[in-house]
């Protein structure tokens, strides 16, 4: 199916879900007393019409539905504040690659500072008792302490040692440079000392939330959204009568104004709940973003191609016609050479045909070409 049938073929369910939106309409079910509005036409008007006998087909159905995109959850992420005070500096604006670990904004805070101080203590404790073990490992060996008290040392020795791993992890996870943590650890002095946000991953810098001077939270206050746009995901709305047909991997065509190629994509999550308000099932479609020209809240179409086979009435489109309702209806042929106007219910679309769910039985005849001329000559 090439780029033009597809999107004929969503215009064509866009007007079949418009008609079906209608109030009333869901729960409708075809005129039970069969043929209405029965045309009559002589054999030179006959030569107008193309026939055809209807009978059940094997088919693999195809589901037309609109979509939005979204960012990949998997590759994309917004960057809390790790530390509470001022922002001090921006280093990246939206529209910037960044690399994980990458610096991003500088935050001058007083919990800073009492990290910094809380490490000098830790390891000033550490330095001590480590000499202090030293001796006592002397001692020990010269008869002159008792093992019970050289056990004692070493045990404070580990509890020190864990302390300020525990600080210089605190420093860390603020984001302090290396060269200044080690500085730090060296006892030296380090300059003006700044936490920073980092890129958590690689990808491009889609929004910024932070402005210079802006005093931010620790853990609450959002700063960026970070986004690789190679892969994104496009969630699609599939209706009750369509959900059956969806499984897992199965392959899907996006289309957009915004590409002049069909984009291909597959299906990976069925969501397990129903929207309330549209009653529609959230499927998630992941898409390799060519030229990334997919955006983000951007509206597609989604054909979704499944592999689940049926068995049904197929019709081509151009048999099936729309009352003043906007119901679908078609002229089925009587035995005594006249037509009666059928109400029908359509499913989904397959290429040039729709699958007709009620109101017509395997192996009528049913005009196919020239539906539109009886249609007149019943209005007249």
């Amino acid at each position: 199916m090439t780029s033009s049938d597809i999107r004929m073929a969503y215009l064509a369910a866009a007007i079949l879900a418009a008609g079906c939106s209608r109030p009333g309409a869901a729960g409708e079910k075809p005129a039970a007393s069969g043929d209405s509005d029965r045309v009559v036409a002589d054999s030179a008007q006959r030569t107008r019409f193309k026939i055809e006998r209807i009978d059940s087909s094997r088919f693999s159905p195809t589901i037309l539905t609109t979509g939005t995109v979204a960012f990949s959850a998997d590759l994309s992420t917004q960057v809390l504040a790790p530390i509470s005070g001022p922002v001090s500096r921006l280093l990246v604006a939206p529209g910037t690659h960044v690399r994980a670990g990458q610096p991003m904004a500088t935050v001058v805070s007083s919990d800073f500072a009492a990290a910094v101080a809380g490490f000098g203590k830790a390891q000033a404790v550490w330095r001590n008792t480590r000499k202090i073990v030293e001796l006592d490992e002397q001692l020990f060996a010269n008869d002159a302490l008792a093992r019970r008290e050289l056990d004692q040392a070493r045990t404070d020795l580990a509890g020190a040692e864990a302390d300020r791993d525990a600080a210089l992890a605190q420093l860390r996870t603020l984001g302090v440079e290396e060269a200044a943590v080690q500085a730090i650890r060296d006892g030296k002095q380090a300059g003006p000392l700044e936490a920073t946000i980092r890129a958590p991953i690689d990808g491009e810098v889609v929004e910024r939330m932070i402005n210079p001077g802006q005093l931010l939270q620790a853990g609450t206050t959002l700063c960026f959204t970070v986004a690789d746009f190679s892969t994104v995901w496009v969630m699609a709305n599939v209706f009750e009568r369509d959900i059956r047909a969806v499984r897992r991997g199965e392959r899907v065509a996006i289309l957009t104004d915004a590409s002049p190629d069909t984009l291909s994509g597959g299906v990976d999550y069925i969501a397990a709940l129903v929207d309330p308000s549209t009653k529609a099932t959230s499927v998630r479609v992941v898409v390799p973003n060519r030229r990334e020209l997919l955006k983000r809240d951007m509206l597609v179409q989604v054909v979704i191609y499944s592999a689940a086979v049926r068995v049904g009435l197929l019709v081509p489109v151009a048999a099936v016609l729309r009352d003043d309702e906007n119901l679908p209806y078609l002229f089925v042929a009587r035995t005594d050479g006249s037509f009666g106007r059928r109400r029908i219910e359509l499913g989904g679309r397959i290429g040039a045909r729709y699958e007709v769910t009620d109101g017509l039985a395997a192996g009528e005849r049913v005009v196919v070409d020239g539906a539109v001329f009886l249609q007149t000559m019943g209005a007249q």
